[in-house]
């Protein structure tokens, strides 16, 4: 570990002091899945009170509007909870964005709700990890930066939404407006594997609902006269998941509709997700998407409608974000951490910040692991170990010492 300056040293001893486990805890508390309107409320009132520590103007932003199809086929409006976003000295010279998100994957009615230690050190518990302990990891930092000089130099904007394990669609307006004008950003993911390993190069992702109209008939006495949509339905499915290759992957996910035994269906609705890895990709998979619906209307004689977008884009590993990476990973390097990062097929926020030209670290947070399952763990001595790579970082950019530049590639494998 390096030798630090005796303000650094209080930055770092601050940061790591924070009350992190006990609010990791009692966030894992609330039951905030991403449909739970109710737990989220609650989460986003309880989150709004304890980062009211911190300076700036803190509101809670009602969702932006959204639609999603019914498995009868109807589009319609689906509701989201509000979203947490601060905003600290909006005018200083250099200004970063943290985002997180309080939503997890686990519903109200889920049987993954309590805690419970599996040993000393590991917690396991709903959102432990992905990502409430990541919130309070971001909070420990910033509270420490507030503690120093930075603040002569250092603005930043933190939001955190309710919707990030659905998309992000309720949010991503506000995530675009918050990047706007910042020379960087963190994203307080947990790390990509439980040694600390972050997500570099991300691929993209894109959810669609494929409407499919035909026509009903008798199964029986005039079959021929029927246009059967689920049948369609597969057809698409299977030369979407075809059409597939090195550039993305295709996930025909489920086929809603269907009929009795005895009537053709003239009803169905498909959902698939794309991976694109990079933006022609995208461009590639939606050309497909375009052709075999053609195709399959064609062929069958029926009706489709295409519903959903790529909402992740493809986030590559540009000059910028390596020279962020080498940041971090200098920081980790002067506290005694090993920090690398590998690519990944998985996406979050980062992904749209990236988007917006903005270089960011999106697994900021806390060591653990088995994510999205009911044995999610948190590594609780990750805490004061990513608040002070936080704090580190910050300070280090509050001091001028990340400049990107597009041509910044030597060093820089993983």
């Amino acid at each position: 570990m390096t030798d630090f300056s005796s303000q650094e040293r209080l930055l770092l001893d601050h940061a790591a002091a924070a009350p992190m486990l006990a609010q990791t805890q009692a966030w894992a508390a609330i039951n905030s899945g991403s449909r739970n309107l109710d737990g989220l409320a609650r989460m986003a009132e309880v989150l709004a009170g304890t980062f009211s520590i911190l300076p700036g103007d803190l509101r809670l932003i009602d969702p932006a509007p959204v639609e999603s199809v019914t498995p009868d086929g109807r589009v319609q409006p689906i509701a989201h909870g509000r979203h947490l976003h601060l905003s600290v000295r909006p005018s200083a010279p250099i200004r970063v964005l943290l985002t997180g998100h309080m939503d997890t994957v686990f519903p109200v009615d889920h049987p993954f709700q309590d805690q419970r230690w599996l040993e000393p050190g590991i917690l396991n518990g709903p959102g432990v990890a992905d990502m409430k302990g990541g919130i309070a990891v971001m909070l420990a930092a910033l509270a420490a930066i507030e503690q120093t000089d930075a603040i002569a130099t250092l603005g930043y904007d933190v939001i955190i939404n309710s919707d990030e394990e659905v998309g992000s669609a309720s949010s991503a307006p506000l995530l675009r407006t918050a990047a706007a004008g910042k020379l960087a950003a963190f994203t307080y993911e947990p790390s990509a594997l439980p040694d600390g390993t972050l997500a570099g190069a991300r691929a993209g992702s894109g959810n669609f609902s494929i409407i499919v109209t035909g026509l009903s008939a008798h199964a029986g006495r005039n079959p021929d006269d029927g246009r059967n949509a689920l049948l369609a339905a597969a057809d698409l499915a299977l030369r979407l998941k075809a059409g597939s290759g090195t550039g993305f992957s295709c996930n025909p996910a489920k086929i809603d509709g269907g009929s009795p035994n005895n009537v053709v269906p003239d009803h169905a609705v498909l959902r698939v997700n794309f991976r694109p890895r990079t933006p022609a990709d995208e461009i590639a998979a939606r050309a497909l998407i375009d052709r075999a619906m053609a195709d399959v209307a064609r062929d069958h004689d029926v009706s489709l409608h295409l519903h959903g977008s790529f909402g992740r884009p493809p986030k590559p590993m540009d000059a910028k974000a390596q020279a962020l990476f080498g940041l971090v990973r200098q920081c980790g390097a002067d506290l005694g951490l090993s920090i690398g990062w590998r690519d990944t097929g998985g996406v979050c926020d980062g992904n749209n910040i990236a988007a917006c030209g903005v270089p960011v670290v999106d697994t900021m947070g806390v060591r653990g692991g088995s994510i999205h399952s009911d044995a999610e763990f948190l590594l609780t001595d990750s805490l004061p170990e990513r608040a002070q790579l936080s704090a580190l970082a910050l300070w280090r950019i509050a001091q001028g010492q990340f400049i990107p530049r597009h041509n910044q590639t030597e060093g820089m494998t993983a």
